[in-house]
């Protein structure tokens, strides 16, 4: 057991232990010593204190900073650093610190966001040698927050399909004629009520008051389907569907609609006509009035998710009406 005691040997009266006995020997021993070296560690500030108060009184003589190195045998380096704390704040005694050190360095930091960047994937385990490797071995805790001070954090890497050249090229090209397509899809709207969750702002205990809840009816009040169309000059028709949807009712609202919502956007009879993979929009009598009305169809890529960007306006819709 080391105790440490802010005294000096004066002060400290030592016959008081030697009535302690064998046992407390080491004990007695351990506190002399720690006396002793506290009062060497004073002795030493007390030194540089007045080093420091040498190198500014020649510096307010008028003694340049080589001059003073040379006749102090400091380092010009050291007093340049004295001079400027003392022009800062007015002092050259030890200015009380924030904290402990940080166990980090700078360097060290910027050398783990550099690996980071080099390699996302990279392990704790693979910082941690790489800190020891610079010679500031700490914990995770201590990179850890480190690169959470530098904008990084410890996600899931989100899966993706494995593209090739040629899948990547594919999604390039129909980047490159989004503005010839005219995208088009089903949708369903309830008459009563969101199928999707809605959030509230409301204090504790106010969860059933008539403002924060959502009403509901039994079997859900019933609901239309739609069909709709839109392209980047904008939307086309809207097409309430009656019944329940089969191929030919599909060719027919292509008939009635398709052409004509392409015309009063004005995209040419070259436009590029979007559809997904549904068994009616594939169906047999709807590739045939595609290819007689010589309608070009929008092949997807290969490994594509669904880009469709009538889901956002469909949610824009929803959202009127409810």
């Amino acid at each position: 057991m080391v105790l440490h005691l802010h005294l000096s040997p004066a002060v400290f009266d030592y016959t008081d232990w030697t009535r302690l006995g064998k046992p407390h020997t080491c004990l007695y021993k351990t506190l002399q010593l720690t006396v002793h070296v506290r009062a060497n560690e004073n002795h030493e500030v007390k030194g540089t204190q007045k080093l420091r108060d040498r190198i500014v009184a020649r510096h307010r003589s008028g003694q340049g900073y080589k001059k003073i190195s040379a006749a102090l045998k400091v380092p010009k380096s050291t007093v340049a650093s004295i001079i400027l704390k003392w022009k800062t704040f007015g002092t050259t005694r030890t200015l009380p610190r924030a904290g402990r050190p940080a166990k980090l360095s700078y360097r060290g930091r910027k050398a783990l966001v550099r690996e980071v960047k080099k390699n996302p994937k990279i392990t704790m385990a693979e910082l941690q040698r790489c800190s020891w490797e610079m010679g500031e071995s700490c914990r995770k805790s201590t990179i850890t927050a480190a690169l959470h001070q530098s904008g990084f954090f410890a996600r899931v890497a989100r899966r993706k399909p494995l593209l090739s050249a040629r899948h990547m090229k594919a999604r390039m090209d129909s980047k490159m004629v989004r503005n010839k397509i005219l995208w088009s899809d089903e949708t369903k709207i309830e008459h009563f009520g969101l199928n999707s969750k809605r959030y509230v702002w409301r204090k504790p205990g106010t969860a059933h008051h008539l403002s924060n809840t959502v009403p509901t009816v039994k079997h859900g009040g019933g609901s239309i389907m739609l069909w709709g169309c839109f392209s980047a000059a904008g939307t086309g028709r809207l097409v309430a569907i009656e019944g329940k949807m089969n191929a030919a009712k599909y060719r027919d609202i292509l008939d009635e609609n398709l052409l004509q919502s392409a015309q009063d956007l004005r995209l040419g009879r070259r436009f590029i006509f979007q559809l997904e993979n549904d068994p009616k929009h594939t169906a047999k009598i709807t590739k045939e009035w595609l290819h007689n009305n010589s309608v070009t169809v929008l092949e997807w890529p290969s490994q594509s998710p669904d880009l469709n960007p009538i889901e956002h306006l469909w949610r824009e819709l929803k959202m009127a009406v409810h």
